[in-house]
C-alpha cells in the first residue's frame, strides 16, 4: 500500500512495498470495482508473498497509490487461526507503534451476531518536510474460505491526510469521519471469494 519511503516507516505494519509497478492480478477472483460509501474503487495492485496469503488494493480512478487519499483493501490468509487471535496480532504491532507514535490509538468491535470483528484504529508519521501524515483505517475481519480453504478475510478502508494544515481538520473531524466511514464499511457487502 506505501510505496515511498517516508510513506513505508509510516505503516509498514499495514502495508507492503512492492519491487515495481505492474498490471495487478485478481488473486481472489475480485476483480472490482468495489463500491463503498458511493464511491467505486478499482483493482490497482496485488501481491502473493507467501503462499496463503493474498493482498490486493483498490483505489478510486485516477487515484496513486504513492499519495492516496482512500483506498479499500481485500486480503486473504488461510489459516485455524481464530479471528480474535489475528485481530490480537494486529493489535499488538499497533501497541508496539505507540512508543513512537503518539497518534496511534485504536478500538476493537465485536459483531457477534455476524461472526466479524472492526479494528479501528489510526497512525501518524512525518515527511522529510516535518509535516504530518495520518492514516485512519477500519479493518473487518471474518472467516472465509477460497480454494478449499479455510482462513480470514480482510475487507478494509484506509484513509489519509497528509500535512499540518489537513492533519488539523482531520484530527478535528475523526470522530464523525471515523463513525461514517465504519458504517460504509460494516455496511457493505462482504467480498464473495472465488
Amino acid at each position: 500500500m506505501f510505496r515511498l519511503p517516508l510513506v513505508a516507516a509510516l505503516i509498514g505494519l499495514a502495508c507492503s512495498v512492492p519491487a515495481m509497478a505492474q498490471e495487478p492480478q485478481d488473486y481472489l477472483g475480485v476483480p472490482g470495482p468495489i463500491s463503498l460509501g458511493g464511491e467505486d474503487y478499482v483493482l490497482s495492485w496485488s501481491s502473493n508473498p507467501q503462499p496463503g496469503y493474498y493482498k490486493q488494493e483498490y483505489l478510486p480512478q485516477g487515484s496513486t497509490p504513492e499519495m492516496y487519499d482512500s483506498m479499500v483493501i481485500v486480503e486473504f490468509l488461510v489459516s485455524d487461526m481464530a479471528l480474535t487471535d489475528v485481530v490480537a496480532a494486529q493489535m499488538n504491532m499497533i501497541n508496539q507503534r505507540k512508543a513512537t507514535d503518539p497518534i496511534a490509538n485504536m478500538a476493537v468491535f465485536d459483531n457477534q451476531e455476524r461472526g466479524e470483528l472492526l479494528l479501528d484504529f489510526i497512525l501518524s508519521a512525518k515527511d522529510d518536510a516535518g509535516e504530518y501524515i495520518l492514516e485512519w483505517n477500519g479493518y473487518r475481519y471474518a472467516e472465509a474460505e477460497l480454494d478449499g480453504q479455510d482462513g480470514s478475510l480482510l475487507f478494509a478502508v484506509s484513509e489519509r491526510s497528509y500535512g499540518n494544515d489537513n492533519a488539523e481538520a482531520f484530527m478535528r473531524d475523526l470522530r464523525e469521519f471515523k463513525a461514517k466511514r465504519s458504517l460504509d464499511l460494516t455496511s457493505a457487502d462482504l467480498p464473495q471469494l472465488r
